[in-house]
């Protein structure tokens, strides 16, 4: 986006820009924007390239790893928590390749933003479907549990790898609609214009299918939850809080989070100050998207310290790895050891 336009071509270089977001709703809140001379500076400098690189470098291997942990567990147990889990971290490494990767790190440090905007807007489109996906399959994932708990003889007569399969499938197919609008989405480091009515729609239509909508879900099927939970102990059953429901907990708990910085940063921008002209919304931002990325690469840590089974099955994908090259690495015609011995062997022999 050019700073000087036909009607700025003939002003002096250090004429003031016309105040961007600068709109009756601006000025609702009492507080005009600041007015700097130029484009606010990213006071970050390198931080969120090395943030970045260390977040794709770290969490892309382990959310693969969780990946092809929860698909042996899904195939064995064939559970709907798998399933969904499954999903989530499959949308995850998706979000890590798509905004990670080629957003902030190739197109925004690698090319500095220099790409053509028909390839920047459909790119939009992708970062806004990989969003959608992984919240509103942890959706997914929260209404199975509130069944599973609140509705059991329901969930069970419902409940199949099938209907899960459709489920999952309804919802990629939806995150990818609703991201065809954001094909028209504003890059906010480089929006020096009043907001129009297109603008505030897609900003309101982020804050509300990514942030709002879905806590809404994860507060009202929780709270159920947990007051389904607490009756049970208060009849003196014992309150039995299963794996499935203590990941769950754990994940909606860290979404709403680790996102609410970046939402309260959008709406600030929209409304209050713009990220264009002021460093410290510019600063804001930039942290507040950093935070909102590392909920792609929390849940393997979360499932490990909840889960003894996905741990144990982690432990096997290590181990089945690392065979294949710890064989490879042997002479030519040195047989391996079986791990199962026949019985009869000398005592202190390891079965």
């Amino acid at each position: 986006m050019r700073l000087e336009g036909p009607a700025t071509a003939g002003q002096p270089r250090g004429t003031l820009l016309p105040t961007p977001n600068g709109s009756e709703l601006s000025q609702a809140f009492g507080s005009p924007w600041p007015e700097t001379p130029e484009r606010s500076p990213c006071v970050a400098g390198v931080i969120p390239v090395v943030y970045y690189s260390i977040l794709l470098g770290l969490g892309l291997p382990v959310n693969l790893l969780t990946t092809v942990a929860l698909a042996r567990l899904a195939t064995r147990t064939r559970k709907a928590s798998y399933y969904y889990l499954l999903a989530l971290t499959a949308s995850d490494i998706v979000t890590q390749v798509v905004i990670v990767f080629v957003g902030f790190l190739l197109q925004g440090a690698v090319l500095a933003r220099e790409v053509p905007q028909a390839v920047v807007r459909t790119a939009n489109i992708l970062e806004f479907a990989a969003n959608h996906a992984s919240v509103w399959i942890a959706v997914l994932l929260t209404i199975d549990r509130y069944s599973a708990l609140c509705h059991p003889l329901h969930h069970r007569a419902t409940s199949s790898p099938g209907r899960t399969h459709r489920a999952i499938a309804f919802v990629l197919g939806a995150a990818l609609l609703t991201g065809i609008p954001f094909y028209w989405w504003l890059d906010v480091w480089r929006d020096a214009d009043p907001p129009s009515t297109m603008d505030e729609v897609l900003k309101w239509a982020h804050c509300l299918i990514v942030y709002f909508i879905p806590c809404g879900v994860f507060l009202v099927a929780n709270l159920a939850i947990v007051c389904r939970l607490r009756r049970r102990g208060q009849s003196g059953l014992r309150p039995w809080v299963g794996k499935s429901t203590a990941i769950l907990l754990g994940v909606t708990t860290l979404f709403a989070l680790l996102w609410a910085p970046r939402i309260f940063v959008i709406l600030y921008h929209l409304y209050v100050a713009p990220v264009y002209r002021d460093w410290r919304v510019h600063l804001a931002l930039d942290v507040a998207n950093m935070v909102a990325m590392l909920n792609t690469a929390v849940n393997f840590g979360l499932y490990c310290f909840v889960s003894r089974t996905f741990r144990a099955t982690v432990r096997e994908v290590i181990h089945n790895a690392h065979l294949p090259c710890t064989l490879g690495s042997r002479p030519v015609g040195t047989a391996a050891e079986p791990v199962l011995k026949p019985p009869g062997l000398p005592k202190g022999t390891e079965l």
